[in-house]
């Protein structure tokens, strides 16, 4: 049986209020990072300058602080404004749940929000030993990036490592769903490494090997934890 137009009309408006509750958070996100641009800076910049210490910024175009300023803003606004994100998406699809399957809504947005954040920060901890690799490949080239280009690279590879961290919640969500089963997930071992690396290779900007199985290693590690979430508490 097919929805109604006016019940497709009325998700759509749940949707528009959603992404509208989403916008609003990030903006508060952004506001409050304003105040705290120096210190952000000097988060970011320190894995370059671990790097590369004798290397510093060029700003080569004009206005390109100003762009740096604004990325650096909204950044830190969806990072802040996370747990609310993860929070309205998962409230627009609790409706089409059932009872039983509503009981999880806290265990799997506080799953999202910790593995999330928890991306970002392991990313954070990979980043300065890529660069380092990364930097010195030929160690008589000088290494003076482009201000924006370094943020551009920077926040990518960030935002990339926490979305990454995402999937075992996905993966868990399914399996409570019925659509896969530990049993599929066993058999499947040879395939998810096979996915998990071509995944981290869309995901890191550096496309260097190093990078590639910091990335990889951990997300399959997770694989194997979801497993056997799957397998001990599903059953249970």
């Amino acid at each position: 049986m097919t929805d109604s137009p006016q019940t497709i009309l009325s998700h759509l408006e749940e949707l528009r209020w959603r992404l509208v509750k989403m916008a609003i958070a990030v903006a508060v996100g952004a506001a409050i990072a304003f105040f705290f641009t120096d210190q952000l800076r000097s988060i970011l910049e320190e894995p370059f300058l671990t790097a590369s210490p004798d290397n510093n910024f060029q700003a080569l175009r004009v206005g390109e602080e100003w762009g740096v300023l604004m990325r650096l803003i909204l950044f830190g606004g969806v990072i802040l404004a996370a747990p609310v994100i993860l929070y309205q998406i998962w409230a627009f699809i609790n409706p089409a749940l059932t009872g039983n399957e509503r009981k999880w809504a806290i265990p799997i947005v506080s799953a999202l929000v910790t593995l999330f954040l928890g991306g970002v920060v392991f990313g954070y901890w990979v980043l300065p030993r890529g660069l380092e690799f990364l930097l010195n490949i030929f160690p008589e080239v000088e290494n003076d990036l482009q201000l924006g280009f370094y943020y551009s690279f920077v926040l990518r590879f960030l935002l990339g490592f926490g979305l990454a961290f995402l999937y075992p919640v996905f993966l868990f969500t399914a399996a409570a769903a019925g659509i896969v089963s530990s049993e599929q997930l066993a058999s499947g071992r040879r395939w998810a490494i096979i996915l998990v690396v071509i995944g981290a290779a869309i995901i890191t900007p550096t496309g260097d090997a190093v990078t590639l199985m910091l990335l990889s290693v951990p997300l399959y590690l997770m694989y194997e934890i979801t497993y056997w979430l799957v397998r001990l508490v599903l059953k249970k």
